[in-house]
C-alpha cells in the first residue's frame, strides 16, 4: 500500500503563493481609482430583472467615475461587467480557481486570478468605495456579512453596503430585526451599517450622499 500523500508538508511554502497573490492584487488594484464591488448570484440568467438591474447599475456607476469590480463569473457578475464595459468604464474581474473551473465572463477589461478565497475577499473590500449586493446564495450571503462585520468590528473604515432588491432581502432583514436584534445579538445601531435599494439611481444616490457627508 502506497504511503498517503501528506499535503501539510507543503504549508510553509504556500506562504509565498499567498504573498504573491496579495502583492499582485495590491499592485494592480491600487491604480484603478474609485471603485464599487458588485456581488450576486452566478445563477442569474440574462433577461432576469436582477441581471438587467445589475447591468444598468454598473453602467450608471461607470458613467459617474467608478470602476466596477466583480468575481469575474457569470450571472450578476457578468451583468455588472457588461454594464461597465458598455459604458466605457473599467470592468474588473477577480477570478477564483476552483475544482470546477469558473470561466471569466467576456466583459472584463482587467482580470486577476486567485487561488485563495481569503486573498480575493481582501481585494473585493480594500479598494472599494462601496459594495452593492444583488440577490444570491451562500457566497453572496458570506460577502454581505463579511462586509458588515468588518464595519461593525471597526476593522475597516465605514463604507456603503447596499442590498439591491427589497423583495428578495425582506425575509433576511425581518429575521435580523426580529431575532438577532430582539435577542440582543446585535445593537440597534448595527442596522444602520447597510441600506436597501431597488433602482440603479437609488444605489448611486446612497453612495454619493455617503461621501458628501
Amino acid at each position: 500500500m502506497s504511503k498517503r500523500y501528506d499535503f501539510t508538508a507543503e504549508d510553509p511554502w504556500r506562504i509565498f503563493r499567498i504573498m504573491s497573490e496579495f502583492v499582485d492584487g495590491f499592485d494592480e488594484l491600487s491604480k484603478i481609482g474609485p471603485a464599487v464591488t458588485v456581488f450576486g448570484s452566478a445563477k442569474t440568467r440574462p433577461g432576469d430583472k436582477y441581471y438587467n438591474l445589475a447591468e444598468k447599475t454598473a453602467a450608471l456607476l461607470s458613467k459617474n467615475g467608478f470602476a466596477v469590480i466583480t468575481g469575474a463569473g457569470p450571472g450578476i457578475m457578468e451583468a455588472a461587467n457588461k454594464g461597465a464595459k458598455n459604458a466605457k468604464g473599467s470592468s474588473i474581474g477577480l477570478n477564483i480557481q476552483m475544482p470546477v473551473a469558473q470561466k471569466p465572463n467576456r466583459f472584463i477589461t482587467k482580470l486577476l486570478d486567485f487561488r485563495y478565497f481569503f486573498c480575493r475577499k481582501v481585494m473585493f473590500v480594500k479598494y472599494a468605495k462601496a459594495t452593492v449586493i444583488f440577490p444570491g446564495g451562500y457566497g453572496t450571503m458570506d460577502e454581505f456579512f463579511e462586509s458588515v462585520t468588518l464595519i461593525q468590528t471597526g476593522r475597516t473604515e465605514r463604507f456603503p453596503v447596499i442590498l439591491v432588491g427589497s423583495e428578495y432581502w425582506k425575509g433576511l432583514i425581518d429575521w435580523v430585526k426580529k431575532d438577532m436584534l430582539k435577542e440582543d445579538r446585535i445593537d440597534k445601531k448595527d442596522l444602520g451599517i447597510f441600506r436597501i435599494a431597488d433602482t440603479a439611481e437609488d444605489v448611486l444616490k446612497i453612495i454619493k450622499e455617503f461621501y458628501s457627508k
